[in-house]
């Protein structure tokens, strides 16, 4: 293959998830990407083009997409055939513990020479770790990379010691580990993310390689697509690795750092000219103020997006703002995640807000031509028993009977595999009820290839047990889905089709716990095909979470023609 200075590579949760029996249960089912979590960070693209822009050549290869699409697809062949100095794998969700570490021991089976770059916040959080596996030279710390890995780039290449280079920690020639300062956390954006949509379909051209480029895998029948807001988060969510404290504590950002309303418009309406799909505004635009909040709203409507825009709020907004959402973005699609419908426990969780205000922003945005409200609920919180769980379900129902509208719909999941490393409760899980039952990175990574994501869980807390919790987000789940029959929310097909699928998980839950207690682990392999039919179901949230698009979905050819110059 042609030379390039760097391949990011994004690993599967498990590598070898194509031929292990792991039931990943609840875990992924309401994002777009399958339990392999294949869809990779959007820091991939922002690093991609930044260094491209310094002068360097990188490919993104997402392993991951290119293992589902193909069952015969052979990674460590492709990883063999790539011609690069250096190798960049994200850590980024600790999911990928696995994935990440099978990868790089991969790369460097084969090309012992090249350098070995880890990133992402689950690999900053645990980068002295990481510098104990031999393969691994070098981690880049914090949530703004991409200066940082251009000038260990250079190192790289004029074969020099990265002493200093920010965010990094690193293995001299010599064996010995060193950390330099994580002193690049810049306050503003305004150097990164420029064009990187542009230059993700420039590279899918230049290598012709659509599938390594992919986001995941059913982007091409469902091509929805991320614009971020900021790096960081002005809240403090008990439970996130992304809070307020997480990113003060471990990343060593003070203050959240937002792109300007002009630069989030600019990705929407660049989006737009390739795809026919969603676009998610990521972070609530509110978190910047409202000044921001209305001036990103005016450029919106100004540009008038073809696109199904999806926004969210980290708590209740005024009805005026929701107002001039559905003037600014006609359809939009708001979402909202009050964890719990107990106020206390809401509280507890780092949402104060009461019950009145967040019906009252459900009522405004449907008044505002909001197409849809999505509500989600959570499992697994402080002060939360398997009765306080059913209790939300029927909190569902009441939202349901209150604004008899097909357009809101409730969502239920537990908080799944892992507790976030770095998040208040992971850091003193006693103070919030918590008992974690892993911690190092190493653990996590062993615990992702246990045959059920009962043992993958790394908590349990004071009022349920990790057995609890897993039955009671079956009995939620089944619960809310004939709930959503009943009130006409879904169809009839889906919630058959739904509900299937969760009685036969529950029904794999227990045979492979009656398999491990018997010791006679080698029986899993009979499980495999149902297993993987599970896994790999839309049926339930995933499939309910699809909006409607373009009929037109891909739009590649206008997306090239406007980057040679044409309109």
């Amino acid at each position: 293959m042609p030379h390039t200075d760097l391949v990011l590579l994004h690993p599967p949760s498990v590598y070898d998830f194509r031929q292990k029996t792991i039931l990943y249960g609840p875990t992924s089912d309401l994002i777009p990407s399958s339990p392999i979590f294949e869809l990779y960070p959007i820091g991939f693209t922002s690093i991609a083009e930044y260094l491209e822009r310094a002068g360097y050549r990188v490919r993104i290869v997402n392993l991951a997409v290119r293992m589902l699409r193909d069952p015969k697809f052979d990674a460590e062949k492709l990883i063999r055939d790539l011609n690069a100095t250096v190798f960049g794998i994200d850590l980024h969700w600790l999911l990928h513990a696995h994935g990440a570490i099978e990868i790089s021991r991969m790369v460097k089976r084969h090309h012992p020479e090249a350098k070995l770059v880890l990133g992402g916040l689950s690999a900053s959080y645990y980068h002295q770790e990481l510098l104990d596996y031999p393969e691994i030279d070098y981690v880049l710390r914090g949530d703004s990379t991409e200066e940082p890995f251009r000038q260990l780039m250079e190192c790289i290449l004029n074969n020099s010691e990265p002493t200093a280079v920010p965010n990094l920690s690193w293995r001299a020639s010599s064996g010995e580990v060193h950390q330099n300062p994580l002193s690049h956390v810049p306050d503003e954006l305004s150097g990164v993310f420029v064009n990187h949509y542009d230059h993700t379909v420039r590279s899918v051209v230049r290598y012709r390689d659509l599938s390594s480029y992919l986001p995941y895998r059913h982007w091409l029948r469902y091509p929805i697509t991320a614009v971020l807001t900021c790096r960081g988060c002005t809240h403090n969510c008990l439970i996130c690795g992304g809070s307020a404290a997480a990113f003060r504590q471990c990343y060593n950002r003070e203050r959240t750092a937002f792109r300007t309303p002009e630069a989030v418009a600019h990705d929407v309406k660049r989006i737009g000219r390739f795809s026919g799909g969603p676009i998610f505004i990521l972070g609530d635009i509110l978190q910047a103020g409202e000044d921001y909040a209305y001036r990103l709203l005016e450029l919106l409507g100004q540009e008038r997006s073809k696109n199904r825009l999806i926004l969210e709020l980290f708590g209740p907004a005024p009805p005026a703002l929701l107002k001039k959402m559905g003037e600014a973005c006609p359809g939009f699609c708001l979402e909202i995640s009050p964890e719990s419908h107990d106020p206390e426990i809401r509280k507890a969780c780092g949402r104060d807000y009461s019950t009145e205000a967040l019906e009252a922003t459900i009522e405004s945005a449907l008044a505002a031509a909001c197409s849809r409200m999505d509500i989600f609920f959570m499992f697994g919180l402080p002060k939360q028993t398997p009765q306080s769980v059913m209790d939300t379900v029927d909190y569902c129902g009441t939202l349901m009977d209150k604004f008899q509208d097909k357009r809101v719909f409730t969502f239920t999941a537990p908080l799944a595999p892992f507790l976030d490393p770095a998040s208040l409760a992971f850091e003193n899980p006693e103070r919030y009820g918590y008992r974690l039952l892993l911690r190092s990175l190493e653990e996590h990574r062993q615990a992702l290839v246990a045959p059920s994501w009962k043992y993958h869980l790394n908590y349990e807390t004071e009022w349920m047990s990790r057995q609890q919790l897993v039955a009671s987000a079956y009995k939620a789940e089944l619960a809310l889905n004939h709930m959503k029959a009943r009130h006409g929310i879904i169809s009839k097909g889906m919630a058959k089709a739904t509900a299937q699928r969760l009685y036969t998980s529950l029904e794999m839950l227990d045979r492979i716990d009656d398999i491990i207690d018997s010791g006679q682990v080698e029986q899993l392999s009979q499980l495999k095909d149902t297993v993987d039919w599970v896994n790999m179901s839309r049926a339930g949230g995933k499939q309910e979470l699809e909006l409607p698009i373009s009929p037109i979905k891909i739009r590649l050819p206008s997306a090239v023609w406007s980057l040679l110059g044409g309109r």
